[in-house]
């Protein structure tokens, strides 16, 4: 089989080896995979933006997110079947419950070997099957991007508003769930052509940052004074404290953005009773939570570009350029 394994820093890294087809043991199924999606992790793990995991294998095979069809159970399989089509979850172990339970060196395409390979085993309890009306290249988009957007908004109201922050994977699924679950939603970007398509999304009312630089006034503008009951915080260096500050007293705060670093007064936390919470994606009755709402509402998750899988640099480098809007796709062959 052919698989993508990162051998080393940068782009030049990401190389395409032959290896031997992998076999299922006892509680494990082999998947031949479909399709896969690119996150922003997925990039900073090529370019080593960040100190990778002494967890994290190398060489090692890129990406969390994927999906696919069972072709042959180990010993002792009942969850799945041969022929069914599943996605990995992306923390294999963590079934349920509070991430105190969580593996945090066994997470796909991290501690563990990724997904972009024609073939891979996974563990019978780490895969979800696919909702009927999904497509492959959807179905690819949900590991990373759809569970943490679901961890973070799956108790949203139709009475509250939600904030996103740019026009990525995670925030356009986030505004799909948000517009779906009746609440206001607010979007930013730079970019005047991707806030229009955020409309065509659901998105209620939207700020371009290049023309308001302090768009949380914006967004306070927009509420009454009053700010957003949920903050789906996914941004770069620097906006954490506005995050903070467009949030409504008693809100919420979801940091997902690695990059939300830098000084934070913890006198707005106080002052306004704010809730902060990490949401590293999700477990797996997340994912079916996901999965069953998803299909209540219909949902397609947005796709920007679809590669083939010989142009899996091609998609990376697409990724860098920051100009897709929703999520990147790579196919495998028939």
């Amino acid at each position: 089989m052919r698989a993508y394994r990162i051998t080393g820093a940068g782009f030049d890294n990401l190389k395409l080896v032959e290896e031997e087809r992998p076999a299922p043991g006892a509680g494990e199924v082999l998947v031949r995979m479909r399709a896969c999606s690119l996150n922003f992790r997925d990039l900073m793990q090529v370019n080593y933006a960040s100190i990778p995991s002494p967890a994290q294998p190398r060489p090692f095979i890129p990406l969390s997110d994927g999906v696919g069809d069972v072709v042959e159970v180990g010993a002792g399989v009942g969850r799945v079947a041969v022929g069914q089509r599943v996605m990995g979850n992306f923390h294999p172990g963590w079934i349920y419950g509070p991430a105190r339970t969580l593996d945090y060196g066994a997470a796909l395409g991290g501690g563990v070997d990724g997904m972009l390979a024609e073939y891979r085993v996974l563990p019978q309890d780490g895969v979800v099957p696919v909702p009927d009306y999904l497509t492959y290249a959807e179905a690819a988009t949900l590991p990373c991007a759809g569970v943490t957007a679901w961890n973070a908004l799956r108790d949203v109201r139709a009475d509250q508003t939600v904030l996103l922050l740019g026009t990525g994977g995670v925030s356009t699924m986030a505004l799909q769930m948000a517009h779906a679950a009746g609440a206001r939603a607010i979007i930013t970007s730079s970019s005047d052509e991707k806030l229009a398509r955020a409309r065509e999304l659901g998105a209620d009312e939207t700020v371009n940052y290049k023309d308001h630089p302090e768009w949380q006034e914006e967004v306070k503008r927009l509420t009454g004074g009053i700010g957003a009951d949920h903050v789906v915080e996914v941004g770069g260096g620097g906006t954490m404290p506005r995050s903070v500050e467009a949030c409504a007293p008693a809100g919420y705060v979801h940091v997902i953005g690695v990059l939300t670093q830098g000084e934070l007064d913890p006198t707005h936390l106080i002052l306004k009773s704010l809730n902060m919470r990490g949401v590293l994606v999700g477990s797996r009755a997340h994912f079916e939570e996901l999965c069953a709402f998803l299909t209540q509402h219909e949902i397609h998750p947005p796709i920007d570009r679809q590669f083939a899988f010989d142009e899996a640099l091609e998609a990376y480098r697409y990724l860098e350029s920051g100009s897709h809007f929703g999520k990147l796709v790579i196919n495998f062959p028939d």
